[in-house]
């Protein structure tokens, strides 16, 4: 496949998502023991702003699991498709994936454009699709809010010993990503 036609797919994989996204509306708790945590995130650059709910199980073995990842918000066509790719890629993962893929994905934004290696790439699946969006500073935080969403979630709900927040300036590194970037509590 050349790369103009793969960079067409990817276009057309962000087109579907946020078209048809993956996780949207809010899905209630389904049991008293449920680790609940919800983050409302805006990107005050240009407006998007989303409410991230996930709900927070076991594996049986001790692992915690994210069984349920939902979402509503509004904003262009990357900021839902990403937490759409977001909302497939980590539903029924546990948590300690999830947070690697959140770190791979903020390195690809970080990459400017450029393709992660093989392993990376084979872990975010369709998230390679924002590969081109590291190339352009203000889209990159829309790409990052459902990220920012997720772990600021995932702390909320009481998991994540050692998972970083949106606001605690660990992602300053990747600029520009979440600079701009506004939890709403």
């Amino acid at each position: 496949m050349t790369a103009t036609a793969m960079e067409q797919l990817y276009q057309q994989v962000i087109l579907d998502h946020a078209k048809d996204p993956c996780g949207y509306g809010l899905v209630p708790p389904h049991g008293d023991d449920a680790r609940v945590g919800e983050s409302h995130q805006v990107n005050t650059t240009c407006g998007d702003e989303l409410t991230l709910r996930v709900e927070i199980g076991s594996d049986g073995t001790g692992h915690d699991v994210l069984r349920s990842v939902s979402w509503e918000g509004q904003g262009c066509s990357i900021s839902r498709a990403s937490v759409s790719v977001l909302s497939e890629l980590v539903t029924d993962a546990p948590v300690a994936q999830a947070e690697k893929l959140g770190e791979t994905f903020r390195e690809l934004m970080r990459s400017r454009g450029l393709a992660l290696d093989e392993a990376a790439q084979d872990a975010l699946g369709d998230a390679t699709a924002f590969t081109g969006v590291g190339k352009f500073p203000a889209r990159i935080k829309c790409a990052l809010l459902g990220w920012a969403a997720l772990r600021d979630a995932i702390v909320k709900a009481g998991v994540g010993d050692g998972v970083a927040g949106p606001d605690d300036g660990e992602l300053d590194d990747a600029r520009p990503d979440t600079a701009g970037l506004k939890e709403d509590a």
